[in-house]
C-alpha cells in the first residue's frame, strides 16, 4: 500500500505523485513494453518566436489561433500549469498528434496512451468529460481511428474556451505579451 501523502501535501499534487507511484510499481502489461523502442534523446521543438502585440491580441477572440501559434500554446500551457489545469491543453495536443498518426499500430498505441493517461477513471492527467463523451470515445477506441477522440477534444477545447481563455486573457502572462 502506498503512504497517505495528503496529510504532507496540498490535495492536487498528493493524487498526482500517488498515482505516479503507484504507476511505477505495477508490473509491465506485458513484454511489450521492453520490446517500443524509446528515442536516446527527445528532440527538442524549435525555439518559438515571440508574437507582435497584434497577433497576440488576436488571442482575446480565438483560441483556435492561440493554440496554434507555438508561442500562444506555450503561453497558455504555463498559465494552466499555474492553475494546475494543464491537461486540457496536453489532452488538446495529444489529440491533435494522434490525428496525424498515419500506421494503424501506431495509432492503436497512442490511442491506449491517451486514453490511459486523459481518459479513464482516475487517469494521471484526467480531463472533465461526462459520461456520455466518455462512453462513446471508449467505443470509439475499439476499432481506432483518426476521429476517436474527436468528441472529447471538442469538449475540451469547449471549455478551454469558455474558462481557461477568458481568466488566461486576464493574466499577467497575456498582457505580457501585447505590450
Amino acid at each position: 500500500p502506498l503512504p497517505d501523502l495528503s496529510l504532507l501535501l496540498p490535495c492536487c499534487r498528493a493524487k498526482e505523485i500517488k498515482t505516479k507511484l503507484g504507476t511505477l510499481l505495477q508490473k509491465p502489461d506485458s513484454s511489450i513494453d521492453f520490446i517500443i523502442p524509446y528515442p536516446e534523446k527527445p528532440e527538442k521543438p524549435p525555439k518559438a518566436q515571440k508574437p507582435c502585440p497584434e497577433e497576440a491580441l488576436q488571442w482575446r477572440d480565438s483560441l483556435e489561433k492561440l493554440l496554434q501559434n507555438p508561442y500562444g500554446l506555450a503561453s497558455f500551457r504555463s498559465f494552466l500549469r499555474s492553475e494546475f489545469s494543464e491537461e486540457n491543453a496536453e489532452f488538446w495536443v495529444a489529440c491533435e498528434d494522434y490525428k496525424k498518426t498515419k500506421s494503424p499500430v501506431k495509432m492503436a498505441e497512442k490511442a491506449k496512451k491517451i486514453y490511459e493517461e486523459f481518459i479513464q477513471t482516475e487517469a494521471p492527467k484526467e480531463v472533465n468529460i461526462d459520461h456520455f463523451t466518455k462512453a462513446v470515445t471508449m467505443k470509439n477506441l475499439v476499432e481506432p481511428s483518426p476521429t476517436s477522440f474527436d468528441m472529447a477534444q471538442k469538449r475540451i477545447f469547449a471549455l478551454m474556451e469558455k474558462d481557461s481563455l477568458p481568466r488566461f486573457v486576464r493574466s499577467e502572462f497575456y498582457h505580457e505579451l501585447i505590450k
